[in-house]
């Protein structure tokens, strides 16, 4: 749904369980007409789309149009994808295995082409499109000697999207990104390493590369590579990095690096300076979290400001009582709406700010919500999905209402 002047704000539906193109077109038949009526009955209502490889490659095979003719006549339109989980991503131990297959490989090219290729039949007319992808890899999958071979092939790979993407735009007028998402423990994991990557590794291949594919010159390639090559800004992690959002904004803007797609998140902290409780209750709070499906790492900051990172709650949960530490956060995509659960606070303050920048700004037209942690609501919070969604889209739409 339109929200503010230039917003196209959804969710994403990588809450909904679906591995094949028929479970996920079922959910969708199920639970976004209940969303759109709760939040957007008087408009047409954008679709954050999540296929993973095999539905993408069922949905080519059966053919759009019958999911065309349910979105036209239902008052559907889709603007963006999540094309970071390749595989399952519900019902199972997913963990470090969401990188796979990272940028390395060529499965991951030809699945994020494909993925494209279907955005670029459900775009509307005049709309730009943008999939969000992994931070090329699993940082502790490689030791330092390994990284820039990393770097390189996941780089070469990226530009053959790019060279599709600009075709596609020089073609058909379609504007389409690939938005990469910094998230802690990934090849790039928070703004330092994103505006190195681009500067060190991306934009000197395309300048290398481009001219020769494309018959531009160095200039025009680096042009072409930062209107396909963008950031997602999923406000969950960079939180979690204990990212400034308005300085991490400004630096992009300085590079020329644009935000292609804002996921809205939420993470959960802990504020230990003066705590009142003992520290076996925080542990014992930030225990009954754990779950074995998803990483949830953890960054520790210290009373000097360093920072301490875990790869996973339970590795972390052994060094809560580290003498020193005054915070904690955690990657928990728990829901926006709430400021606090229980002994633990959630990084809401974070999105408020984000949608603050992002309403006196000119950039991405792409908001997304993405809450995939449920369970840790209060009984008394807990309802029906449909409603959870709309629940934390009419959140979003109260907070921009407030700017």
């Amino acid at each position: 749904m339109k929200v503010g002047s230039k917003g196209h704000l959804t969710y994403c539906s990588n809450i909904h369980a679906g591995e094949t193109w028929s479970e996920v077109f079922n959910a969708l038949k199920t639970h976004l007409p209940r969303v759109k009526e709760k939040v957007a009955a008087d408009q047409d209502m954008g679709i954050g789309l999540r296929l993973s490889n095999q539905a993408s490659l069922e949905l080519i095979q059966s053919g759009l149009q019958p999911f065309c003719d349910w979105m036209e006549q239902q008052g559907f339109y889709v603007f963006t994808m999540n094309g970071f989980p390749y595989g399952g991503f519900h019902r199972q131990t997913v963990k470090d295995q969401v990188h796979q297959p990272d940028w390395t490989k060529e499965e991951r090219v030809n699945y994020t082409i494909r993925l494209f290729d279907i955005l670029a039949q459900l775009l509307p007319k005049g709309q730009d499109g943008g999939i969000s992808t992994s931070p090329l890899s699993y940082k502790l999958w490689w030791d330092q000697k390994q990284t820039d071979d990393v770097f390189k092939r996941s780089t070469e790979n990226l530009l053959k999207v790019v060279e599709h993407l600009h075709h596609l735009n020089q073609k058909e007028g379609i504007l389409m990104h690939l938005d990469i998402e910094p998230e802690p423990d990934g090849l790039i994991e928070n703004s330092t390493e994103t505006v190195d990557y681009f500067c060190k590794w991306l934009l000197p291949m395309a300048e290398n590369t481009l001219p020769l594919l494309l018959g531009v010159d160095r200039y025009e390639a680096r042009d072409i590579v930062l209107r396909h090559i963008t950031v997602c800004y999923d406000v969950c992690h960079f939180a979690v990095a204990y990212e400034n959002p308005a300085l991490v904004m400004s630096r992009f803007a300085s590079e020329g690096i644009k935000i292609g797609k804002i996921q809205i998140s939420s993470a959960l902290k802990m504020d230990f300076t003066g705590l009142q409780e003992s520290m076996m209750a925080y542990k014992q709070a930030f225990g009954e979290l754990h779950e074995s499906t998803y990483l949830h790492q953890v960054i520790a900051r210290d009373q000097d400001g360093n920072l301490h990172q875990y790869p996973d709650l339970p590795q972390g949960l052994k060094y809560i009582g580290k003498a020193g530490i005054t915070e904690w956060r955690t990657h928990f995509h728990v829901p926006v709406f709430v400021e606090s659960y229980g002994l633990l606070d959630s990084t809401q303050s974070d999105i408020v700010e984000v949608l603050n920048i992002w309403s006196n700004s000119t950039m991405t037209n792409h908001l997304e919500v993405e809450t995939y942690t449920w369970e840790v609501l209060p009984k008394e919070l807990q309802v029906e999905i449909s409603s959870s969604i709309a629940r934390e889209l009419n959140w979003v739409v109260k907070q921009l209402d407030q700017v």
